[in-house]
């Protein structure tokens, strides 16, 4: 019963608005004659695949194989076809879904036919090429060869070819799942637009059709634009779908415009001190002959076009220390003509950022997105698309933990490969059930001993949860290790299971020493990360879950170092593992600034203690209670689960009060529906007046 109804102000939801790239008068060409280029285009591309296919023989359509690291099930294929030409059909195939060949960009099979000593088979291919499909005038190396000097446009043109080798490494690799190893994709084949809002000069938010739209929508005093986001809401997966879109020159994307784009992830930074370090180390390979000036050079020039993006501000080990070069690039104290893209999550965003960055924000999937994901990524099969969609809208409570990506993408995945889905109603819950399905994974493939080995590294993980709490608890967040002090710390057998099931995932990283020249600084090493700084989340959790009643400093230094909702899943799912332990949590969040809406995710993190949830929901309605338009969806929903439940109970609601985001059209007497779509029931009475 809501004693009181405060509605502040409402309006008609905004309709969906589609924002394009303003492209120079002197580059716009009539809608036909683009058509016909297009077309033009993509026809020559099929003769020259039909052409590429005289040329592939069976050695170098393995060795090629091995180069692009193929799942061994490609290569299987690859050798069960009947002839030579049926494995050359099957293997062109292959570098198209994985954009190894592309309309206008084969330079990715010329290197490496080169690196192959094929020398001779690459001018064939680029001859061919160059027969077949047409030039056309959005080519930039013609562009860009007519603006610069011979010198410096091949030191470009290497440079640019070094960049796209390694881009195509990171958005080519992707895995839905981690532990189904054959299943990888290039981003373009699993990427779906998520909701994407920008902030106004007003400060509203407002809908954006397209991520093609960023940069239009950007505040035209500051070059640079934070994409931002709840944890799993594809910020990462749309900084490489960008990628893939410069890489590839993506005709109708303004992400092709640039002249040069730097991708870099923060997590990977830690103590590097310039840009032009950060390019070094993790951008260009071991042999690369662009010299450090070069490199200076090319990001100096005003006549270049530039997009660096930053991605994972929030994994970013040197955020805290002053006056880094990340930092000095976002209050434009270096390279201010640089157009920059920083990803973090909301909770995180930098200091260096005022009024003036513009600002995106990303609201997740909605019910069509996550129907177009199904049938992009796991399977075109009607029924099983209907069987699996049927699954998210049966609970509605999983309905609304899908709205993160993340979540969504391991949930069908994971439901298509199980006949039944287990029924969870808490985050917490959700994310259980997927790491038991990572481990249950392992030990299928296994038996007898070594089998309940797996599962006694599955029950028994507590060094690797004191890792990952002192990792995020730490003066600085560390979210790379290396590998050879796992192995020391955890033992090789265990180490092997997290790794086997994608929980650990290794990257390759070069660490060159300054100062000394580039063949004699090269040093290689393997470094370690969680597949998402969600599990990372989930093992510090559980180490603060069995250590918050019985530790009370660890945990008092935890709240205090730790902001709820810079880690809310530290927090939430602390609460669902341990119900003692969300005690303690919910008493120390109710006492931070807005710590009521923090305390009700925590306390619907515990599914069996009921008692424990209806006081925390009495102590909370008796004072008032908000839900506001920049909540998020998942948000919104806990506060109207909370009403609900303070409803059943017949537990009054002091007031309540709705805050600019209520459709006109849907308020009745008894009910009304939020700008999200979200249905709120309310029953209204008003305060019985004393004798």
């Amino acid at each position: 019963m809501v004693t009181k109804l405060q509605i502040r102000s409402t309006f008609i939801v905004l309709t969906a608005i589609s924002v394009g790239i303003v492209m120079a008068s002197n580059e716009q060409q009539p809608r036909e004659y683009q058509e016909q280029r297009e077309e033009s285009v993509h026809l020559g591309f099929g003769r020259f695949k039909v052409a590429l296919t005289t040329v592939l023989t069976m050695e170098i359509i393995m060795q090629l194989a091995v180069i692009f690291a193929y799942p061994s099930g490609f290569i299987d294929d690859f050798r069960d076809a009947n002839t030579t030409t049926g494995g050359a059909l099957l293997m062109v195939m292959r570098m198209e879904e994985r954009g190894q060949i592309a309309p206008r960009d084969i330079s990715q099979l010329l290197d490496s036919l080169e690196e192959m000593g094929c020398a001779g088979t690459a001018s064939q291919v680029q001859a061919f090429f160059l027969e077949h499909v047409p030039k056309h005038t959005g080519n930039r190396a013609m562009t860009l060869n007519r603006q610069f000097s011979p010198e410096l446009f091949d030191t470009m043109t290497t440079f640019i070819r070094e960049l796209k080798q390694t881009c195509r490494t990171l958005y080519d690799k992707i895995q839905p799942i981690p532990y189904i190893k054959e299943k990888m994709y290039s981003v373009d084949k699993v990427f779906i637009e998520v909701g994407i809002e920008y902030c106004d000069t007003q400060g509203s938010w407002k809908t954006l059709g397209s991520y093609h739209g960023i940069f239009s929508v950007a505040k035209r005093s500051s070059r640079t634009q934070i994409i931002e986001g709840d944890p799993g809401y594809g910020k990462s997966t749309l900084a490489l779908q960008l990628v893939y879109d410069w890489c590839n020159e993506v005709s109708d994307s303004p992400f092709s415009k640039p002249d040069i784009l730097i991708f870099l992830n923060l997590r990977q930074l830690g103590g590097i001190t310039s840009i032009i370090d950060a390019i070094e180390q993790v951008l260009l390979p071991r042999d690369s002959s662009v010299k450090r000036l070069d490199v200076e050079q090319l990001l100096n020039n005003r006549d270049i076009r530039i997009l660096v993006i930053f991605d994972a501000y929030d994994e970013y080990p040197d955020q805290d220390i002053e006056d880094n070069f990340v930092t000095q690039i976002l209050e434009e104290k270096m390279l201010r003509h640089v157009d920059v893209l920083l990803t973090t999550r909301s909770s995180c965003i930098p200091p260096a950022c005022g009024s003036r960055t513009g600002r995106i924000r990303l609201t997740g999937f909605d019910e069509g997105a996550q129907e177009q994901y199904v049938r992009k990524a796991v399977t075109g099969d009607d029924e099983e698309v209907q069987r699996i969609l049927e699954q998210f809208n049966k609970n509605p409570i999983l309905r609304d933990i899908c709205q993160a990506p993340l979540f969504s993408v391991m949930y069908a995945h994971v439901a298509h490969e199980e006949e039944e889905f287990h029924n969870v109603r808490s985050v917490t819950g959700f994310f259980e059930y997927m790491i038991d399905c990572f481990h249950s994974h392992a030990q299928n493939k296994v038996s007898g001993g070594k089998r309940e080995q797996l599962q006694m590294f599955a029950d028994n993980h507590r060094e690797l949860d004191k890792l990952a709490f002192d990792s995020l608890t730490g003066a600085n967040q560390q979210l790379l290790w290396d590998k050879k002090v796992l192995i020391e710390k955890f033992g090789a057998e265990f180490y092997g299971l997290y790794t086997d099931i994608g929980i650990l995932v290794e990257e390759e990283v070069i660490k060159r020493s300054r100062g000394a020249k580039r063949a004699q600084s090269i040093q290689y090493r393997t470094e370690v990360h969680f597949y998402h700084k969600l599990f990372c989340e989930w093992f510090a959790a559980c180490h603060l879950a069995k250590r918050v009643t019985s530790f009370q400093a660890l945990f008092r230094n935890f709240c205090k170092r730790v902001n709820p909702y810079d880690l809310q899943f530290v927090y939430r799912f602390a609460c669902g593992i341990n119900p003692a332990a969300a005690k303690k949590i919910i008493n120390l969040v109710q006492k931070k600034p807005d710590g009521d809406k923090f305390a009700v995710l925590c306390a619907l993190e515990q599914e069996e203690n009921t008692e424990d949830i209806l006081s925390t929901i009495r102590d909370i309605v008796s004072r008032d209670v908000y839900i506001r338009e920049n909540d998020t969806r998942l948000l919104q929903r806990t506060m109207v689960q909370l009403l609900e439940l303070a409803s059943q109970k017949e537990i009054p609601v002091t007031c309540l009060t709705l805050d600019q985001f209520i459709d006109r059209s849907d308020v009745t007497a008894s009910s009304m529906v939020l700008a999200s779509g979200l249905s709120l029931s309310l029953s209204v009475s008003r305060p019985s007046r004393p004798s």
